[in-house]
């Protein structure tokens, strides 16, 4: 049989069409290599039980442990035969803890006979909660005591002293799961390996053969570690090299170098700046001019603190493009955004970005914005000046792709907050330079390096995390409004108080609150204690009514959300830039770019439902100038909750690389790396990118050497196939959108 063939085998051909099935659709696993990297989730010894104690809720488990009691009731039912209807309650225990199983009707009769007490088996189910305690209802089993008829096929299935548990379904248990891999394990021995051969001998690590083996059936625990060692390297190098290729690609392009001159637009912007760039900006300006001056695209992703000044260092990268000739377009998630960062950036240059007009200075340009809901006559005066080169910057929305924008000379792509664009978009404004032009994308999201490689690997990386002078420190904390009314109370006169001494303040809110975003419509009928626990999240339109009535009544309150018409929200952002509004109740839009340094207090409504950096993007909104800042994290969790600890550690630090750390620990790695919502698996199985950023830095520096060395990968026969299997469609398109 042909080597690759082996691991290519359908599974409908090895396990039969109903199991395969079943893989397919629950599991995404279509052939037989598929099927030999579905790793265990963790291993049980026999003897050692379960902790039932823990055992989370509506999640299917599976749980080693011994019957300790068995109760066969007898009921009446009108729906059983003759009347009566039979109910089997085995109690199962492992020390920690005792669990309930319920068997009922015709399925009572087989587990009656075997679950008595003494037995061990492995039980797998959902777990639910009757009477106020945890159960699992009508639970398959697999015996584990080879004294019985017909059970030492099953011990001898589960031989040796480790039992995989799976990640399984509720239509495919583990020890099934187990049972089909037992089957196609022996096609683990044709498996090709992606590694070098002098990267594995190198490092000291196994086969891919002898760690799909160990990985499966394990003999000791240090089988386990030495085959999760090898797999490890397995995914961080093949998904390493997919980006060093992409990084090569790339740089065999060809680009217009944009060196800035010494005596144009960037030079008079910088001398007419109030205030001196920080160290992190100047060098983080360095490592772009650097890149403009080259004869490839730049491609470099510039993450920086809440406030540390990306959009200068954007606009002054911009302004250098200007100065050799070439134009500059920024892309802005939302219109407040791009209208936000229009309004700031021709503030900051002043008569600079006035080209062509009266009063413009010597070298000035023209900076635009062009967005989907401008009037058609200021569209056609946006998109003249931009065919003809004299807009030399423009701002704007997903409009800047469309077909009829066309540039003059496009030289330098920005991307602003990368993770709300879609490879398609970033692509087509890419296109529109007669060469492909440099493109720097930011995020003001800060990412662990190690994601960072992972995630962003094809784009070199800048780092801003030092806060320009003058910012001040903002102060956070927790409200628990359900345990301390009256620190809600106290919340609402902090508010107060800002406004009296000039200043002004957001709550920002989970929803709007208008009737189609309502999640109570539509909805099945909960209990009363379930309405308590579910209530829908506070909402702005709700809250800003409350407030107007109640804490902050005389003070004047606006409402902004997205569902508002451009020109009203345009309208809302300009009075609170005014100082007009003294309070803006608002959604996530005020979340990034925002920029009201006399906004001095933020209230987060139902903090709880955001995520840490979500809290920590809009707590940034305050503290912009050079009053200190405020942020209140108002939640009903009780203080045990994971939700409140959360909270607390958002309040703790205003470090946001460590909050991004605990925010990706919290999280589960495929939601980082492109999970798909179908239940596709991750790309990662074993490599954790916080645990493992050893393995990851190591494993991009041996890419990018083998990349540079042989981009083909010509002599990596088993590279180039774990690089088909890592980038279907779906994958390829994940990486690119980064």
């Amino acid at each position: 049989m042909d080597l690759v063939p082996a691991l290519e085998e359908p599974l409908k051909k090895v396990l039969g069409p109903a199991t395969a099935k079943v893989m397919a659709e629950h599991l995404g696993l279509l052939t037989v290599g598929d099927l030999l990297h579905h790793y265990p989730r963790r291993y049980e010894e026999r003897g050692q039980l379960t902790h039932l104690a823990d055992l989370p809720m509506d999640e299917h488990v599976t749980v080693v442990a011994q019957v300790a009691d068995a109760r066969l009731h007898t009921f009446a039912s009108a729906r059983a035969p003759r009347g009566k209807g039979q109910r089997l309650e085995v109690t199962i225990t492992d020390g920690s803890g005792r669990l309930q199983l319920v068997f009922f009707g015709n399925g009572v009769h087989k587990p009656h006979k075997e679950l008595l007490p003494g037995t061990r088996a492995m039980f797998s189910g959902k777990v639910s909660v009757f009477n106020r305690r945890l159960q699992l209802a009508h639970p398959a089993y697999e015996l584990l005591r080879a004294d019985g008829d017909g059970v030492e096929e099953t011990a001898e299935t589960w031989a040796g002293a480790l039992i995989p548990i799976y990640p399984a379904t509720a239509k495919l248990e583990s020890w099934k799961i187990g049972k089909a891999i037992q089957t196609v394990l022996p096609g683990a021995q044709e498996a090709l390996d992606p590694l070098p051969e002098s990267l594995r001998a190198g490092r000291g690590l196994v086969t891919l053969p002898e760690a799909l083996l160990k990985i499966h059936r394990p003999g000791t625990r240090a089988d386990i570690a030495e085959a999760r060692a090898r797999l490890k390297w397995d995914e961080a190098f093949v998904l390493q090299v997919a980006l060093a290729r992409r990084r090569y690609a790339d740089a065999q392009l060809p680009a217009v170098p944009r060196e800035p001159r010494s005596d144009g637009l960037l030079t008079a912007f910088d001398d007419r700046l109030p205030f001196t760039l920080t160290d992190g900006q100047r060098k983080v300006s360095k490592e772009i001019f650097d890149d403009l001056a080259t004869e490839h695209p730049m491609h470099r992703l510039l993450q920086g603190e809440v406030g540390s000044g990306k959009t200068m260092v954007a606009l002054r990268a911009m302004l250098a493009v200007v100065d050799a000739g070439g134009q500059a377009a920024m892309l802005a998630p939302t219109e407040v955004l791009a209208q936000q960062h229009h309004r700031s950036i021709t503030e900051m240059m002043g008569e600079l970005a006035e080209g062509g007009m009266l009063g413009g200075a010597e070298h000035a340009t023209k900076v635009v914005l062009l967005t989907g809901s401008m009037g058609a006559a200021a569209r056609r005066h946006a998109l003249l000046d931009l065919a003809t080169g004299e807009a030399g910057i423009v701002i704007g929305t997903h409009a800047l792709i469309e077909d009829k924008v066309q540039f003059h000379d496009l030289g330098l792509v920005v991307v602003d907050e990368q993770h709300r664009f879609g490879v398609e978009q970033r692509d087509a404004l890419r296109g529109k330079g007669r060469q492909p032009p440099h493109l720097l994308v930011m995020t003001a999201t800060p990412i662990p390096r190690t994601v960072a490689m992972t995630v962003f690997g094809d784009l070199e990386t800048s780092v801003l995390d030092q806060l320009p002078a003058g910012r001040s420190p903002i102060a956070s904390h927790v409200v628990p409004a359900a345990d301390k009314p009256h620190f809600l109370a106290r919340a609402w006169e902090r508010v107060r108080e800002e406004v009296a001494g000039g200043h002004q303040a957001y709550v920002v809110c989970p929803r709007i609150g208008d009737e189609e975003d309502d999640p109570k419509k539509g909805a099945r009928k909960e209990s009363p204690e379930d309405e308590a626990e579910k209530r829908p999240p506070l909402a702005v339109l709700d809250v800003a009514e409350q407030l107007a009535r109640g804490p902050l009544k005389d003070l004047t309150v606006e409402v902004l959300h997205g569902r508002m018409q451009p020109d009203d929200k345009d309208a809302v952002m300009r009075r609170f830039a005014a100082g007009e509004t003294h309070v803006l109740v608002a959604t996530t839009v005020v979340e990034v770019g925002v920029n009201v340094p006399n906004a001095t207090a933020m209230v987060i409504m139902d903090a709880d439902r955001f995520g840490v950096s979500q809290l920590h993007q809009l707590r940034g909104r305050v503290g912009r100038g050079s009053a200190p800042g405020l942020c209140l994290l108002v939640t009903e969790m009780p203080e045990a909750s994971a939700a409140r600890q959360r909270l607390n550690a958002v309040a703790s630090t205003l470090d946001g690389f460590e909050l991004s750390r605990l925010d990706l620990e919290q999280r589960r790695e495929g939601d980082v790396l492109g999970q798909a919502q179908s239940g596709a698996r991750s790309s990662l199985r074993v490599l954790a990118v916080i645990e493992d950023e050893e393995i990851i830095a190591e494993a991009r520096e041996e890419a990018a050497a083998l990349v540079a060395a042989d981009p083909g990968l010509e002599r990596l026969p088993g590279l180039r196939t774990a690089l088909d299997a890592l980038l279907d469609d779906e994958r390829e398109q994940y990486l690119e959108k980064g």
